[in-house]
C-alpha cells in the first residue's frame, strides 16, 4: 500500500508539473498571437490560436488529473500520512 501512495503522489507531482509547463507554453503562443505583426496572415493567426488554446486545454486537463490523484491520497490513511511528510 506504501508503494501504491508514492506511486500516486508521484504521478500527482509529475501532472502539475506538466501543467505548468503547458500553461507557460500556451501563454508564450497566446503573447505571440496578441502582439501586432504585419507578416501574420489569417491562417497563421488561427494557428496560433488553435495552439494556444490546446495547451491551455491541456494544461487544465492536467491540473484536474492532479487533484483527482490527491483526493485518492487524501482517501487513504497512508496516502494522508505521506502527503504530510512531503
Amino acid at each position: 500500500m506504501k508503494n501504491e501512495a508514492k506511486h500516486l503522489f508521484e504521478k500527482m507531482v509529475d501532472f502539475k508539473r506538466f501543467a505548468i509547463s503547458m500553461l507557460a507554453v500556451g501563454s508564450f503562443f497566446y503573447i505571440g498571437l496578441i502582439i501586432p505583426d504585419t507578416a501574420n496572415t489569417v491562417t497563421d493567426l488561427y494557428i496560433m490560436a488553435g495552439s494556444s488554446s490546446a495547451f491551455l486545454f491541456g494544461s487544465i486537463l492536467f491540473f484536474i488529473l492532479s487533484k483527482r490523484c490527491r483526493s485518492k491520497l487524501n482517501e487513504t490513511d497512508e496516502g494522508q500520512e505521506y502527503l504530510m511528510r512531503k
